[in-house]
Formats: C-alpha cells, sequence, structure tokens
C-alpha cells in the first residue's frame, strides 16, 4: 500500500500538506464579507460621481435659479458658505475609489487565503 505525503485524517493531511487555513466562525466570515461590500461600495459609488460630473455641472444653474427666485420658500434660506459641491472634486474622489479598492481586494484576500 502506497503512502502519499499529504496521507492521514483531514485534520493532519490540511496541516502537512500546507493547507493550514484556521477556521472561521459565522461572525467572523460575516465581517469579511461586510469589508468587502463597504469597500466595493466605496468604489463603486466615486467612480460614478466620477461619471457624473458633466450632468451635474449643467443641473446647478437649475438650482441657483430655484433660490434665487422671488417666491422661493428656500429664498431666506440660502447659505453664503455653501457646503454642496456643483461637482464632485476630482481628487477626493479619486482617493476614495482607491481607498474603496484596496479595502475590497483585501477583504477578498481576507475571505480567500
Amino acid at each position: 500500500m502506497a503512502t502519499t505525503r499529504c496521507a492521514g485524517s483531514d485534520r493532519t493531511r490540511f496541516t502537512r500538506c500546507g493547507y493550514s487555513r484556521s477556521p472561521v466562525d459565522f461572525y467572523g466570515e460575516v465581517l469579511q464579507e461586510l469589508v468587502i461590500a463597504l469597500g466595493g461600495a466605496l468604489f463603486v459609488a466615486n467612480v460614478f460621481a466620477l461619471m457624473k460630473r458633466k450632468s451635474d455641472r449643467a443641473a446647478v444653474p437649475e438650482r441657483t435659479v430655484a433660490r434665487a427666485r422671488p417666491g422661493s420658500p428656500v429664498r431666506g434660506y440660502r447659505n453664503t458658505a455653501s457646503s454642496e459641491y456643483s461637482t464632485a472634486p476630482i481628487a477626493r474622489s479619486v482617493t476614495y475609489a482607491l481607498i474603496g479598492l484596496v479595502v475590497m481586494i483585501w477583504g477578498i484576500a481576507s475571505v480567500f487565503h
């Protein structure tokens, strides 16, 4: 009877053959999948914001006119230091998209490691 290098019970075969994957409980697995989902969402949302810049730039004059119209209910609430961007900033969107991509790849590597 020939024995192979990886013969034996399941537990010893995995450790001898280099498959020593540590067991992950249910909550650890869910946490890894959440990291993948959050990284993917951050990546996709920022890439979408970069693709949508042109249509956002065209919509700014419409919003500005609606605020400045004499009968507008939001006329008095106009903030001079507006925190609303007309378009998504390129540097911020690219940075966040790269962070999301790294987090997503790291999560995928953690699941399949």
